[in-house]
Protein backbone atom coordinates (compact mmCIF):
# COMPACT_ATOMS: atom_id res chain seq x y z
CA UNK A 1 0.00 0.00 0.00
CA UNK A 2 2.77 2.27 0.76
CA UNK A 3 4.41 1.85 -2.25
CA UNK A 4 1.08 2.22 -4.55
CA UNK A 5 0.75 5.57 -2.63
CA UNK A 6 3.89 6.95 -3.11
CA UNK A 7 3.55 5.67 -7.08
CA UNK A 8 -0.10 7.24 -7.17
CA UNK A 9 1.08 10.71 -5.86
CA UNK A 10 3.94 10.68 -7.49
CA UNK A 11 2.61 10.31 -11.07
CA UNK A 12 -0.24 12.84 -9.98
CA UNK A 13 2.56 15.50 -8.86
CA UNK A 14 4.68 14.71 -12.11
CA UNK A 15 1.13 15.15 -14.06
CA UNK A 16 -0.14 18.18 -12.22
CA UNK A 17 3.51 20.62 -12.47
CA UNK A 18 3.83 19.17 -16.06
CA UNK A 19 0.56 20.31 -16.84
CA UNK A 20 1.54 23.88 -15.43
CA UNK A 21 4.70 24.01 -16.75
CA UNK A 22 3.70 23.37 -20.29
CA UNK A 23 0.69 25.45 -20.01
CA UNK A 24 2.69 28.40 -19.04
CA UNK A 25 5.24 27.94 -21.76
CA UNK A 26 2.11 27.52 -24.55
CA UNK A 27 0.56 31.42 -23.18
CA UNK A 28 4.03 32.57 -23.48
CA UNK A 29 4.27 31.38 -27.21
CA UNK A 30 1.23 32.49 -28.03
CA UNK A 31 2.15 35.66 -26.96
CA UNK A 32 4.74 35.94 -28.47
CA UNK A 33 3.19 34.79 -32.05
CA UNK A 34 0.27 37.04 -31.36
CA UNK A 35 2.83 40.22 -31.03
CA UNK A 36 4.56 38.47 -34.32
CA UNK A 37 1.39 38.50 -36.04
CA UNK A 38 0.54 42.06 -35.32
CA UNK A 39 3.88 42.99 -36.43
CA UNK A 40 3.52 41.30 -40.03
CA UNK A 41 -0.17 42.83 -40.68
CA UNK A 42 1.46 46.31 -39.96
CA UNK A 43 4.40 45.40 -41.84
CA UNK A 44 6.96 46.20 -39.18
CA UNK A 45 9.77 43.86 -38.20
CA UNK A 46 9.16 40.33 -36.73
CA UNK A 47 10.21 40.06 -32.95
CA UNK A 48 13.18 38.07 -32.53
CA UNK A 49 12.46 34.01 -33.00
CA UNK A 50 10.05 34.60 -35.03
CA UNK A 51 9.13 34.28 -38.91
CA UNK A 52 7.69 32.76 -42.39
CA UNK A 53 8.33 29.24 -42.96
CA UNK A 54 11.11 28.57 -40.81
CA UNK A 55 13.38 25.59 -41.16
CA UNK A 56 13.01 23.90 -38.29
CA UNK A 57 9.38 24.15 -37.71
CA UNK A 58 7.87 21.00 -37.13
CA UNK A 59 5.62 19.37 -40.45
CA UNK A 60 2.67 18.52 -38.57
CA UNK A 61 2.31 22.24 -37.16
CA UNK A 62 3.41 23.88 -40.56
CA UNK A 63 0.63 21.82 -42.19
CA UNK A 64 -1.86 23.34 -39.25
CA UNK A 65 -0.71 26.32 -40.17
CA UNK A 66 -1.68 25.71 -43.44
CA UNK A 67 -4.80 24.80 -43.04
CA UNK A 68 -5.94 28.44 -41.73
CA UNK A 69 -5.33 26.95 -37.81
CA UNK A 70 -3.09 28.12 -34.58
CA UNK A 71 -1.09 25.47 -32.64
CA UNK A 72 1.25 24.88 -30.71
CA UNK A 73 4.35 21.71 -30.01
CA UNK A 74 7.37 21.10 -28.44
CA UNK A 75 10.07 19.43 -30.45
CA UNK A 76 13.68 19.57 -31.04
CA UNK A 77 15.67 22.32 -32.37
CA UNK A 78 19.38 22.04 -32.24
CA UNK A 79 19.11 19.73 -29.62
CA UNK A 80 17.17 21.65 -27.34
CA UNK A 81 13.47 21.37 -26.59
CA UNK A 82 11.27 24.31 -28.13
CA UNK A 83 8.12 25.05 -27.97
CA UNK A 84 6.66 26.44 -31.33
CA UNK A 85 3.82 28.21 -31.95
CA UNK A 86 2.56 29.01 -35.76
CA UNK A 87 -0.70 30.69 -37.13
CA UNK A 88 -1.09 31.00 -40.97
CA UNK A 89 0.01 34.29 -42.92
CA UNK A 90 -1.14 34.62 -46.74
CA UNK A 91 -0.88 31.39 -47.08
CA UNK A 92 2.19 31.06 -45.18
CA UNK A 93 3.03 29.76 -41.74
CA UNK A 94 3.90 32.20 -39.52
CA UNK A 95 5.77 30.79 -36.60
CA UNK A 96 7.68 31.62 -33.25
CA UNK A 97 10.41 29.56 -31.21
CA UNK A 98 10.18 29.99 -27.26
CA UNK A 99 13.12 27.99 -25.48
CA UNK A 100 11.64 25.18 -23.29
CA UNK A 101 15.30 23.48 -22.18
CA UNK A 102 14.25 25.45 -18.49
CA UNK A 103 11.20 23.82 -18.48
CA UNK A 104 11.81 20.82 -19.17
CA UNK A 105 14.70 20.91 -16.65
CA UNK A 106 12.69 21.71 -14.16
CA UNK A 107 9.95 18.87 -14.67
CA UNK A 108 13.09 16.32 -14.93
CA UNK A 109 14.54 17.95 -11.59
CA UNK A 110 10.79 17.00 -10.15
CA UNK A 111 10.79 13.74 -11.24
CA UNK A 112 14.17 12.88 -9.77
CA UNK A 113 12.91 14.41 -6.64
CA UNK A 114 9.87 12.29 -6.02
CA UNK A 115 11.93 9.51 -6.98
CA UNK A 116 14.14 9.67 -4.72
CA UNK A 117 11.62 10.78 -2.25
CA UNK A 118 9.82 7.65 -2.61
CA UNK A 119 12.86 5.13 -2.66
CA UNK A 120 13.79 6.49 0.72
CA UNK A 121 10.41 6.53 2.09
CA UNK A 122 9.48 3.16 0.63
CA UNK A 123 12.51 1.75 1.93
CA UNK A 124 11.80 3.80 5.00
CA UNK A 125 8.57 1.94 5.44
CA UNK A 126 9.81 -1.46 4.34
CA UNK A 127 12.51 -1.36 7.46
CA UNK A 128 10.23 -0.23 9.76
CA UNK A 129 7.29 -2.69 8.51
CA UNK A 130 9.63 -5.62 8.14
CA UNK A 131 11.03 -5.52 11.47
CA UNK A 132 7.34 -4.77 13.15
CA UNK A 133 6.33 -7.47 10.55
CA UNK A 134 8.67 -9.95 11.72
CA UNK A 135 8.62 -9.63 15.16
CA UNK A 136 4.91 -10.30 14.98
CA UNK A 137 5.30 -13.28 12.85
CA UNK A 138 7.86 -14.65 15.53
CA UNK A 139 5.79 -14.30 18.07
CA UNK A 140 3.13 -16.33 15.95
CA UNK A 141 5.41 -18.88 15.01
CA UNK A 142 6.42 -19.48 18.55
CA UNK A 143 3.13 -19.70 19.78
CA UNK A 144 2.49 -22.21 16.65
CA UNK A 145 5.36 -24.16 17.73
CA UNK A 146 4.17 -24.47 21.17
CA UNK A 147 0.38 -25.43 19.76
CA UNK A 148 2.08 -28.27 17.79
CA UNK A 149 4.00 -29.74 20.49
CA UNK A 150 0.75 -29.69 23.03
CA UNK A 151 -0.97 -31.92 19.80
CA UNK A 152 1.93 -33.86 20.43
CA UNK A 153 1.41 -34.65 24.27
CA UNK A 154 3.67 -31.98 25.74
CA UNK A 155 0.97 -30.50 27.82
CA UNK A 156 3.93 -28.72 30.42
CA UNK A 157 4.67 -26.81 27.30
CA UNK A 158 3.92 -23.11 27.25
CA UNK A 159 4.63 -19.88 25.11
CA UNK A 160 5.35 -18.09 27.25
CA UNK A 161 8.50 -20.76 27.89
CA UNK A 162 9.44 -20.16 24.20
CA UNK A 163 10.54 -16.84 24.56
CA UNK A 164 7.26 -14.75 26.36
CA UNK A 165 4.15 -13.19 23.93
CA UNK A 166 4.73 -10.13 26.35
CA UNK A 167 7.81 -10.27 27.73
CA UNK A 168 9.10 -6.78 28.13
CA UNK A 169 6.34 -4.96 27.77
CA UNK A 170 4.34 -2.96 30.39
CA UNK A 171 0.57 -4.60 31.67
CA UNK A 172 -0.85 -1.88 29.17
CA UNK A 173 0.75 -2.56 26.09
CA UNK A 174 0.11 -6.39 26.52
CA UNK A 175 -3.88 -6.08 27.33
CA UNK A 176 -3.38 -4.47 23.71
CA UNK A 177 -1.88 -7.01 22.35
CA UNK A 178 -3.31 -9.39 20.61
CA UNK A 179 -0.78 -11.73 19.68
CA UNK A 180 0.24 -11.50 23.37
CA UNK A 181 -4.02 -12.51 24.08
CA UNK A 182 -3.45 -15.54 21.62
CA UNK A 183 -0.71 -16.39 23.25
CA UNK A 184 -2.46 -16.30 26.80
CA UNK A 185 -5.24 -18.08 25.71
CA UNK A 186 -3.12 -20.93 24.77
CA UNK A 187 -1.18 -21.19 27.70
CA UNK A 188 -4.71 -20.79 29.37
CA UNK A 189 -6.48 -24.28 27.36
CA UNK A 190 -2.81 -26.29 28.26
CA UNK A 191 -2.61 -25.71 31.58
CA UNK A 192 -6.82 -26.46 31.65
CA UNK A 193 -6.06 -29.54 29.65
CA UNK A 194 -3.37 -30.58 31.69
CA UNK A 195 -5.00 -30.64 34.73
CA UNK A 196 -7.88 -32.35 33.69
CA UNK A 197 -5.84 -35.06 31.75
CA UNK A 198 -3.62 -35.59 35.15
CA UNK A 199 -6.79 -35.73 37.07
CA UNK A 200 -8.22 -38.42 34.56
CA UNK A 201 -5.36 -40.19 34.48
CA UNK A 202 -4.58 -40.32 38.37
CA UNK A 203 -8.52 -40.96 38.68
CA UNK A 204 -7.53 -44.48 36.24
CA UNK A 205 -4.20 -45.26 38.33
CA UNK A 206 -6.84 -45.25 41.30
CA UNK A 207 -9.41 -47.07 40.39
CA UNK A 208 -7.11 -49.40 39.09
CA UNK A 209 -5.21 -49.94 42.48
CA UNK A 210 -8.34 -49.79 44.15
CA UNK A 211 -9.72 -52.94 42.39
CA UNK A 212 -6.89 -54.98 42.72
CA UNK A 213 -7.41 -55.91 46.75
CA UNK A 214 -11.11 -56.77 45.83
CA UNK A 215 -10.24 -58.93 42.95
CA UNK A 216 -7.65 -60.50 44.49
CA UNK A 217 -10.00 -61.42 47.42
CA UNK A 218 -12.26 -62.71 44.79
CA UNK A 219 -10.07 -64.93 42.50
CA UNK A 220 -9.02 -66.80 46.19
CA UNK A 221 -12.48 -67.40 47.58
CA UNK A 222 -13.31 -68.38 43.79
CA UNK A 223 -10.81 -71.51 44.23
CA UNK A 224 -12.49 -72.71 47.46
CA UNK A 225 -16.15 -73.29 45.50
CA UNK A 226 -16.92 -76.24 44.49
CA UNK A 227 -16.09 -77.41 41.21
CA UNK A 228 -18.96 -76.41 38.51
CA UNK A 229 -20.14 -74.88 35.96
CA UNK A 230 -21.22 -71.62 38.05
CA UNK A 231 -17.43 -71.88 39.65
CA UNK A 232 -16.12 -71.78 36.10
CA UNK A 233 -17.75 -68.78 35.44
CA UNK A 234 -17.83 -67.18 38.52
CA UNK A 235 -13.61 -67.51 37.81
CA UNK A 236 -13.39 -67.08 34.18
CA UNK A 237 -15.47 -63.40 34.95
CA UNK A 238 -12.48 -62.70 37.54
CA UNK A 239 -10.23 -63.30 35.51
CA UNK A 240 -11.33 -60.74 33.10
CA UNK A 241 -11.68 -58.43 36.11
CA UNK A 242 -8.24 -58.88 36.83
CA UNK A 243 -6.83 -58.62 32.96
CA UNK A 244 -9.11 -55.34 32.57
CA UNK A 245 -7.44 -54.18 36.04
CA UNK A 246 -4.15 -54.60 34.41
CA UNK A 247 -4.69 -53.22 31.03
CA UNK A 248 -6.02 -50.02 33.20
CA UNK A 249 -2.96 -49.81 35.53
CA UNK A 250 -0.47 -50.47 32.15
CA UNK A 251 -2.76 -47.33 30.57
CA UNK A 252 -2.38 -44.92 33.33
CA UNK A 253 1.36 -45.70 33.19
CA UNK A 254 1.76 -45.12 29.46
CA UNK A 255 -0.17 -41.69 30.04
CA UNK A 256 1.73 -40.68 32.69
CA UNK A 257 5.23 -41.79 31.08
CA UNK A 258 6.59 -43.25 34.21
CA UNK A 259 7.91 -46.40 32.58
CA UNK A 260 11.02 -47.29 31.55
CA UNK A 261 12.46 -48.29 28.81
CA UNK A 262 14.90 -50.91 28.91
CA UNK A 263 16.58 -51.95 25.84
CA UNK A 264 18.88 -54.78 24.07
CA UNK A 265 19.48 -56.38 21.25
CA UNK A 266 17.37 -58.90 20.10
CA UNK A 267 16.55 -61.48 17.29
CA UNK A 268 13.21 -60.55 16.18
CA UNK A 269 12.31 -64.09 14.60
CA UNK A 270 12.70 -65.26 17.69
CA UNK A 271 10.80 -62.74 19.92
CA UNK A 272 7.57 -63.23 17.35
CA UNK A 273 7.81 -66.85 18.03
CA UNK A 274 7.70 -66.77 21.85
CA UNK A 275 5.10 -64.19 21.72
CA UNK A 276 2.59 -67.00 19.83
CA UNK A 277 3.47 -69.95 22.21
CA UNK A 278 3.10 -67.92 25.29
CA UNK A 279 -0.84 -66.85 23.13
CA UNK A 280 -1.30 -70.11 22.73
CA UNK A 281 -2.94 -69.31 19.65
CA UNK A 282 -2.92 -70.94 16.45
CA UNK A 283 -1.15 -68.78 14.56
CA UNK A 284 1.35 -68.99 11.79
CA UNK A 285 4.89 -67.57 11.95
CA UNK A 286 6.63 -66.73 9.08
CA UNK A 287 10.23 -65.55 8.92
CA UNK A 288 10.87 -63.93 5.55
CA UNK A 289 13.59 -62.09 6.93
CA UNK A 290 14.77 -62.20 10.11
CA UNK A 291 16.65 -58.99 11.89
CA UNK A 292 18.58 -57.66 15.55
CA UNK A 293 16.84 -54.75 16.79
CA UNK A 294 17.76 -52.99 19.67
CA UNK A 295 14.00 -52.84 21.67
CA UNK A 296 12.33 -53.14 25.09
CA UNK A 297 11.75 -57.03 24.86
CA UNK A 298 8.71 -56.52 27.26
CA UNK A 299 7.11 -53.86 25.52
CA UNK A 300 7.87 -55.44 22.22
CA UNK A 301 6.17 -58.98 23.45
CA UNK A 302 3.40 -57.00 25.20
CA UNK A 303 2.67 -55.19 21.74
CA UNK A 304 2.49 -58.25 19.43
CA UNK A 305 0.83 -60.56 21.85
CA UNK A 306 -2.23 -58.12 22.11
CA UNK A 307 -2.06 -58.12 18.40
CA UNK A 308 -2.20 -61.63 17.70
CA UNK A 309 -4.69 -61.90 20.31
CA UNK A 310 -7.02 -59.56 19.01
CA UNK A 311 -6.54 -61.46 15.87
CA UNK A 312 -8.08 -64.20 17.22
CA UNK A 313 -10.58 -62.28 18.96
CA UNK A 314 -12.29 -60.46 16.59
CA UNK A 315 -11.09 -61.43 13.39
CA UNK A 316 -11.21 -64.83 11.40
CA UNK A 317 -8.23 -67.76 11.10
CA UNK A 318 -5.46 -68.14 9.72
CA UNK A 319 -4.18 -65.92 11.43
CA UNK A 320 -0.20 -65.38 10.25
CA UNK A 321 2.62 -63.31 12.13
CA UNK A 322 5.51 -62.63 8.96
CA UNK A 323 8.76 -60.85 10.10
CA UNK A 324 10.40 -59.19 7.05
CA UNK A 325 13.95 -57.11 8.44
CA UNK A 326 12.28 -55.01 11.24
CA UNK A 327 8.44 -55.23 10.39
CA UNK A 328 6.30 -57.22 11.57
CA UNK A 329 2.48 -58.00 10.10
CA UNK A 330 -0.08 -59.73 11.79
CA UNK A 331 -2.93 -60.61 9.77
CA UNK A 332 -6.29 -62.32 9.81
CA UNK A 333 -9.11 -63.47 7.45
CA UNK A 334 -12.09 -61.60 8.77
CA UNK A 335 -13.77 -58.62 7.69
CA UNK A 336 -11.49 -56.07 8.64
CA UNK A 337 -10.93 -52.85 10.43
CA UNK A 338 -13.77 -50.51 10.98
CA UNK A 339 -13.22 -46.84 9.64
CA UNK A 340 -13.05 -45.16 13.20
CA UNK A 341 -10.05 -47.11 13.95
CA UNK A 342 -9.04 -46.85 10.52
CA UNK A 343 -9.60 -43.10 10.49
CA UNK A 344 -8.69 -42.57 14.13
CA UNK A 345 -6.69 -45.49 15.36
CA UNK A 346 -7.40 -47.17 18.72
CA UNK A 347 -10.03 -46.22 20.68
CA UNK A 348 -10.38 -46.95 24.61
CA UNK A 349 -13.59 -49.26 25.54
CA UNK A 350 -15.14 -48.67 22.16
CA UNK A 351 -16.35 -52.72 20.35
CA UNK A 352 -16.14 -52.65 16.51
CA UNK A 353 -19.03 -55.02 16.81
CA UNK A 354 -18.40 -56.71 13.67
CA UNK A 355 -15.03 -58.73 12.97
CA UNK A 356 -11.69 -58.18 11.70
CA UNK A 357 -9.88 -56.63 14.73
CA UNK A 358 -13.18 -54.33 15.03
CA UNK A 359 -12.13 -53.89 18.58
CA UNK A 360 -9.47 -53.89 20.91
CA UNK A 361 -8.37 -56.43 22.77
CA UNK A 362 -9.77 -57.28 26.48
CA UNK A 363 -13.00 -58.77 25.64
CA UNK A 364 -14.13 -55.50 23.54
CA UNK A 365 -13.09 -53.09 26.43
CA UNK A 366 -10.94 -51.69 23.17
CA UNK A 367 -7.72 -51.52 25.67
CA UNK A 368 -5.88 -54.63 23.86
CA UNK A 369 -4.81 -51.83 20.43
CA UNK A 370 -5.11 -48.97 22.56
CA UNK A 371 -2.39 -50.20 24.73
CA UNK A 372 -0.18 -52.06 21.62
CA UNK A 373 -0.25 -48.64 20.04
CA UNK A 374 1.44 -46.51 23.62
CA UNK A 375 3.71 -49.33 23.61
CA UNK A 376 4.82 -48.88 20.20
CA UNK A 377 5.09 -45.35 20.74
CA UNK A 378 7.01 -46.19 24.12
CA UNK A 379 9.49 -48.18 22.10
CA UNK A 380 9.87 -45.31 19.26
CA UNK A 381 7.99 -48.28 16.82
CA UNK A 382 5.16 -46.96 14.39
CA UNK A 383 1.82 -49.51 14.47
CA UNK A 384 -0.38 -49.18 11.56
CA UNK A 385 -3.55 -50.44 10.58
CA UNK A 386 -5.18 -51.41 7.62
CA UNK A 387 -7.39 -53.45 5.66
CA UNK A 388 -5.78 -56.31 3.71
CA UNK A 389 -6.50 -55.64 -0.54
CA UNK A 390 -6.55 -59.53 -1.76
CA UNK A 391 -8.53 -62.15 0.20
CA UNK A 392 -9.51 -59.50 2.56
CA UNK A 393 -9.34 -59.23 6.45
CA UNK A 394 -6.92 -57.08 8.81
CA UNK A 395 -3.37 -56.35 8.80
CA UNK A 396 -1.59 -54.61 11.82
CA UNK A 397 1.94 -53.53 10.98
CA UNK A 398 4.55 -52.85 13.55
CA UNK A 399 8.02 -51.05 12.11
CA UNK A 400 10.69 -50.53 14.50
CA UNK A 401 13.45 -48.62 14.52
CA UNK A 402 16.57 -50.29 12.79
CA UNK A 403 20.13 -48.75 12.38
CA UNK A 404 21.38 -48.74 8.93
CA UNK A 405 24.20 -50.99 10.22
CA UNK A 406 21.95 -53.38 11.62
CA UNK A 407 21.82 -56.54 10.03
CA UNK A 408 20.53 -60.23 10.23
Amino acid sequence: MCCSLAAVLGVLVHVGVTRQTVSATRDKALEQLHDATRAYEAGEALPPESGLDPAALPQSLRQLALSGRRGTVVAERDGRPTMWAAAPADGRALATAVDYEQSARTITGLDNAIIGSSVLAIGGTLLVGGFAVRRVTRRLHQTATVARRISRGELDARVGDAGGAGRGASARSARLDEVATVARALDTMAGTLQAKLVSEQRFTADVAHELRTPLTGLQAASELLPEGRATDLVRERVRTMRRLTEDLLEISRLDSGSGVVETDLHRLGRVAERVVRAAGTDTEVVVVRDAHVETDRRRLERVLGNLVVNAHRHGRGPVVLTVAGPVVTVRDHGEGYPEYLLAHGPQRFRSGGAGGGGGGGGKGHGLGLTIAAGQAEAIGARLEFRNAGSGGGAEAVLTLPWPPAAGC
